[in-house]
């Protein structure tokens, strides 16, 4: 075949395209900017899908921590196990040495596969759906250690109180329902079924987050709860109808009353962290979509915009984010995700 792009037919070119994956460079304004730990006051650190680290210096909790991260061809035919190198690395690449919760917003093998290694690594309790708790007794993590998250009820770890909310998956979930036994791996894929899916509420003193990792709503799950920052699921959004999108936004942002929003579970994890981040290829989600909807949709709300640079600690409540800024006030952050960083908050 002609290697000349000229010459390929319509198909092969359309074909060609899907199996690439889009640069970040136009949106690298967008990237938060690092913040100097405060005593006292949370950190965020992001580390990839909805590997989300939160540190007030004297508390951490840790969303999924999903650190394997298995190739696609492995995923797709082979058989998961969580990679107990992959998964110290990503602990040492987050500064992180102990936790004091890991939150599984809901048990597929990119969120669940190494959650009950993390905490079993760093003295934390598992908290999740009964299917994750299934995930854990498969690998041998205590069940004295596990807590269920039961909707709606607040509950206190240090100075943060978590509310677990109810979440629907994206559409087109590849693998429903749950997981009713031990799951002992390696299994497959398919067999970390979704199980309760899961959006957390993080409020710490006056301050309020949401951490929502899947591109779907409930209607009225949201009720009554209020959040500055949302962490907002973006993966597949691009693949999704411009009306499904604007009533994702609607719910998650405008109902929420957010002034600030930060894309996560958009990077391919079928890339391991020690190579840069970038979004999935286009035969999977449509990341400029995504990116061109949500700087719209900013723009029009007043809403800021911030992309996560993996490893850096950030501040998940900055003052620029206050009523009246928009998507761009973040471009002075210039390209902080080229950066590594770790920097556990102490």
């Amino acid at each position: 075949m002609d290697t000349d792009t000229g010459h390929r037919g319509p198909r092969v070119t359309s074909v060609l395209r899907g199996l690439r994956a889009p640069g970040l460079a136009p949106w690298a304004h967008l990237y938060e900017p690092p913040a100097p730990p405060l005593p006292g006051a949370p950190r965020a650190v992001f580390l990839g899908v909805s590997t989300l680290l939160l540190d007030d210096g004297e508390t951490a909790i840790l969303t999924d921590g999903f650190f394997s991260r298995p190739g696609l061809l492995r995923m797709r035919f082979g058989r998961l196990r969580p990679d107990p190198a992959r998964i110290a690395a990503g602990l040492r690449r987050g500064g992180i040495d102990r936790l004091d919760a890991v939150f599984v917003v809901h048990s597929h093998y990119d969120h669940a596969l190494d959650s009950p290694q993390v905490a079993a690594a760093t003295g934390a309790r598992l908290i999740g759906s009964p299917s994750t708790r299934n995930i854990a007794r498969g690998q041998g993590f205590p069940d004295d250690r596990f807590q269920h998250a039961a909707i709606g009820e607040p509950f206190a770890v240090g100075a943060f109180t978590l509310t677990a909310l109810p979440a629907r998956h994206g559409p087109g979930d590849l693998a429903p329902g749950r997981i009713d036994r031990p799951l002992r791996p390696p299994v497959r894929a398919t067999d970390y079924r979704t199980g309760d899916c899961y959006t957390l509420h993080v409020r710490h003193g006056a301050r309020e987050l949401l951490i929502h990792a899947s591109a779907h709503t409930l209607p009225g799950a949201l009720d009554g709860h209020r959040a500055e920052t949302v962490y907002l699921g973006i993966g597949a959004l691009g693949h999704q109808s411009e009306a499904f999108r604007e009533e994702y936004w609607h719910r998650l942002v405008t109902g929420t009353g957010a002034r600030r929003v930060v894309p996560i579970h958009w990077d391919d994890f079928f890339r391991p962290l020690d190579r840069p981040l970038r979004p999935f290829r286009a035969f999977l989600d449509d990341f400029p979509a995504t990116m061109d909807f949500l700087t719209r949709a900013a723009d029009r709300t007043g809403v800021r915009l911030a992309l996560p640079a993996l490893g850096l600690q950030t501040d998940p409540w900055p003052a620029d984010a206050a009523p009246g800024t928009v998507s761009r006030a973040g471009r002075h952050a210039g390209r902080a995700g080229d950066r590594g960083g770790t920097g556990r908050v102490r």
